[in-house]
This record gives structure tokens, C-alpha cells and sequence, in this order.
């Protein structure tokens, strides 16, 4: 991932906490057959490693769990975007010099992949992983709500998925690169949509009074 320097994100506890809101993950490999990409949700162990470790699953049937990987995996998660209008800006009525864009957030993690079938260790990661989505539900579901032996039946249809960190490249685009005044037309601009995901995008724009 292209990263100027304004834009890059280095902060280990802020990568880790983007990605622990992420609900949903694409993992890549290349494989002989090609590139897979598989969207699912993973789970981050902040404390296992240097820089932490993901796990996840995938289907049985699924050709990424067993196509031998060349080189490292890499996971994308995606935060939140927004179109930018150049209309916002200040500098539009100033110059014209001005031309649209995209905000956005976005990590990529890397690191070698490794799959595995073991009960224990698939059980564990289901639990996790439900605990962690149903969690401030008024009545959360957990794994043992369901009977036992269709809890091991799904798990023999699984596959999970480990990887140790090796490296992150973290990325935010929040009009860093623009005049202060220009930032302020963004948020405002943002706001003004109504939409959630373009207030998320307002929210992380540096407008404290610093100058690009």
C-alpha cells in the first residue's frame, strides 16, 4: 500500500484498537492457482507477539485452506470513507486549483499463515469470536447454547487460521495534506451529509488549529 508520510499510521495501540472495531476482514494468499481473497471476521490477540497475532476461519471446502501459501499472507481491513467534494474547500473560491478525492482508513497486516483443524483450537477461536460480537447484547448467544454434537459437526467444516504479525502498514487519508481552512470545509461538508460513515471520517480530521 502507497503511503506518504502525512497519511502514514504508526501508532501500534491505534492500529490495534482500528482493528478490533473492524467487523470484517479480507484475507489474501497467493497460491500456484493464483491469488484467493475469503471475507471473514478475525480476531486479534494484542498480546501474543511483537505485534500481535489475528485468527480466524474459513470453510473446509474453501481452496485458500489448502493451496500451499507463497510468502506471507496479507489481511485488509477497511475503516471508514468518504467522497470529498473540492466544492468544500476554501480554496475552490480562492484559486479553483481544487480536484475531488477519498477519504478513507485502511490497514494492511502481514505475516505467515497457518492452518489448522484441531477441535480445541477451532472451538476456541468460534467462542472468542462470538464472545467478542454478542457481547452488549441484551441476551448474548454463546457456543454452548447449541447442542454438542452440532457444535462439533460445524467444526469439522472449518478451518482455522493463524497468522503472527510480521508487519503492519497502517494508512489514514483525513485531508492532512490541506490547508487548515480547507480541512474545516471538509468536516463541515461531511457533517452536513448526515451519513455515518462520512461523520467517522469528519471525527478523524486534525483541525486543532495546526496548518498543513
Amino acid at each position: 500500500m502507497y503511503i506518504p508520510p502525512a497519511f502514514r499510521d504508526d501508532d501500534l495501540g491505534a492500529l490495534h484498537a482500528a482493528i478490533g472495531r473492524a467487523g470484517l476482514a479480507t484475507l489474501v494468499t497467493a497460491t500456484a492457482e493464483g491469488l484467493i481473497g475469503t471475507p471473514l471476521p478475525m480476531l486479534l490477540a494484542p498480546e501474543e507477539g511483537p505485534l500481535g497475532t489475528l485468527y480466524g476461519h474459513v470453510a473446509k471446502a474453501n481452496p485458500q485452506a489448502r493451496l500451499a501459501v507463497a510468502g506471507e499472507a496479507m489481511v485488509i481491513f477497511a475503516g471508514p470513507d468518504a467522497y470529498v467534494s473540492p466544492g468544500w474547500y476554501a480554496s475552490k473560491a480562492a484559486h479553483g486549483r481544487v480536484v475531488p478525492t477519498w477519504n478513507y482508513a485502511a490497514i494492511h497486516v502481514y505475516g505467515a499463515p497457518e492452518f489448522f483443524e484441531a477441535e480445541e483450537r477451532l472451538r476456541d477461536v468460534v467462542t472468542r469470536l462470538t464472545e467478542r460480537h454478542e457481547a452488549g447484547r441484551a441476551e448474548p448467544w454463546a457456543v454452548s447454547d447449541a447442542p454438542e454434537d452440532f457444535v462439533r459437526r460445524q467444526l469439522r467444516g472449518i478451518v482455522g487460521v493463524r497468522i503472527g504479525i510480521a508487519r503492519i502498514d497502517g494508512k489514514r487519508k483525513f485531508s492532512q495534506n490541506q490547508s487548515l481552512a480547507d480541512r474545516e470545509g471538509v468536516v463541515r461538508g461531511l457533517g452536513a451529509s448526515g451519513e455515518p460513515m462520512a461523520a467517522a471520517v469528519a471525527a478523524g480530521i486534525p483541525i486543532g488549529g495546526e496548518s498543513a
